[in-house]
């Protein structure tokens, strides 16, 4: 029988044992995940197995935790990416991006970088970086690039970090930002962040982290390659081979540019469902072959990311998540807004790591608005200081699926990120400071 430890109070309300137990599951799965002890997938899974083993939860509520949405998502948007490489879509994209933007290895990687950015800002990030997928694996293909190349490396990175800068800047670029906006409107009426301004308030930290990535990118995973021409050269032919684009193709555009525009239109709750809708109409058009997706796609990034959305519902589920952001809330010190924001702002940076960011929101938010508004802190800004830096997941894979489809590349291990991927987020959390610091109070939204 297992016996309750001894762990602090936060708040004053003390942890059940079974949230304790989870917070111990959770902590050695960050150690796994960290060290790539065990494969990432099979530390997904050991998480997945702990709870209902350990009675923490109830098998059945354990499992259906793994049905998550964005889980589902991931999986359609990898099916989908079977039709486009397999139909030739991908090499017609690759070539278009290579002969505009890529002279030079240099440029590629900005111009993916930046696109990606500007994409999510009007998009869902998870969805852009799940267009931008086959595309950058063409680029790859073409190079011949070995899974040790630097090159490889920078180019999922640019993917990645693109998609996840730019879906931080306006309420389109995640489920995240609407989802804080309705807590805030929900436990302080009357109050909200309209569009423009959200933007406007985001927009010099993303330029800025831009430039920081990039420059990440070129120091950490300084190209080997010097020229891509050869890249061109064999797209081009490749295209070439493929002649006029035939039924598959043709429909495989249609299909992908009506699933875009859908992910576009629709709120972002429904990601999943698009995707799995496009994957259905994809066999009915004889766009998608079976046999090709059982190779093409990644499951284990799939089984990966499902273990680990579900050890982050489970921690809310049991209370663990709550108790732990009290603990953290509760030694942060309240004597001045600026140093306490400050810490709410580090705590949901790193929070959004090991659970996803929309669980960083929904748990994190109501405590921090109740305290912010016994110190006199305007609701408006804890809301920015919680849903903006908890965006900016870039060391491990299971902190946003963009991250995640660079991982299924199998050109990234877990070393390469956690360098890299935390200087970025340190600067990007410092950049946000600064910047809401100086030019937010001049927009009316001073501390």
């Amino acid at each position: 029988m297992v016996t309750r430890l001894d762990l602090p109070d936060a708040g004053g309300v003390p942890l059940e044992t079974n949230g304790q137990l989870a917070i111990g599951v959770f902590l050695a799965c960050i150690f796994l995940w960290a060290t790539e002890a065990l494969p990432l997938m099979i530390t997904s899974i050991l998480a997945l197995v702990s709870f209902p083993a350990l009675g923490i939860l109830e098998t059945k509520d354990t499992y259906a935790l793994f049905g998550n949405d964005i889980t589902f998502f991931i999986l359609g948007v990898f099916i989908l990416a079977s039709p486009v490489q397999r139909s030739g879509l991908s090499t017609r994209i690759a070539l278009q991006v290579l002969n505009r933007f890529g002279r030079t290895p240099e440029k590629l990687i900005t111009s993916i970088l930046l696109l990606t950015a500007a994409m999510s800002c009007v998009m869902s990030c998870h969805a852009v970086a799940a267009m931008f997928f086959p595309v950058v694996h063409a680029i790859r293909k073409a190079l011949k690039l070995p899974f040790s190349s630097r090159f490889g490396k920078s180019l999922y990175l640019a993917l990645a970090w693109g998609s996840v800068i730019g879906g931080t800047t306006t309420l389109l670029g995640s489920g995240r930002a609407p989802l804080a906006i309705a807590i805030l409107q929900e436990n302080a009426p009357g109050q909200t962040i309209p569009f423009l301004d959200w933007a406007m308030l985001a927009l010099p930290t993303m330029l800025g982290t831009l430039v920081v990535a990039r420059v990440l990118l070129r120091v950490l995973f300084q190209s080997e390659i010097k020229d891509i021409s050869v890249a061109t050269t064999h797209v081009s032919q490749q295209a070439r081979s493929l002649g006029k684009v035939n039924y598959r193709e043709f429909m495989t555009a249609a299909l992908l540019l009506t699933t875009i525009v859908m992910w576009i239109s629709w709120p972002s709750e429904h990601l999943a469902t698009i995707s799995l809708l496009a994957v259905v109409v994809a066999f009915i058009l004889g766009c998608a072959r079976w046999t090709e997706v059982e190779e093409d796609v990644n499951w284990g990034i799939v089984l990966m990311y499902g273990g680990a959305i579900a050890l982050g519902m489970g921690m809310m589920e049991t209370g663990a998540s709550g108790w732990l952001a009290d603990l953290l809330l509760s030694v942060a010190p309240d004597t001045s807004p600026i140093v306490w924001l400050a810490v709410i702002s580090f705590v949901a940076l790193w929070m959004t790591e090991g659970i996803s960011n929309a669980a960083v929101v929904a748990l994190f938010m109501p405590p921090v608005l109740s305290i912010a508004a016994r110190m006199g802190i305007e609701p408006q800004l804890v809301t920015l200081f919680v849903a903006i830096p908890c965006g900016y997941a870039f060391v491990l894979p299971m902190g946003t699926p963009a991250t995640a489809l660079a991982f299924s590349s199998s050109m990234l291990k877990q070393r390469d990120t956690l360098l890299a991927g935390t200087l970025l987020k340190l600067a990007a959390w410092a950049l946000f400071l600064v910047f809401a610091l100086t030019i937010w109070p001049l927009m009316g939204y001073g501390v």
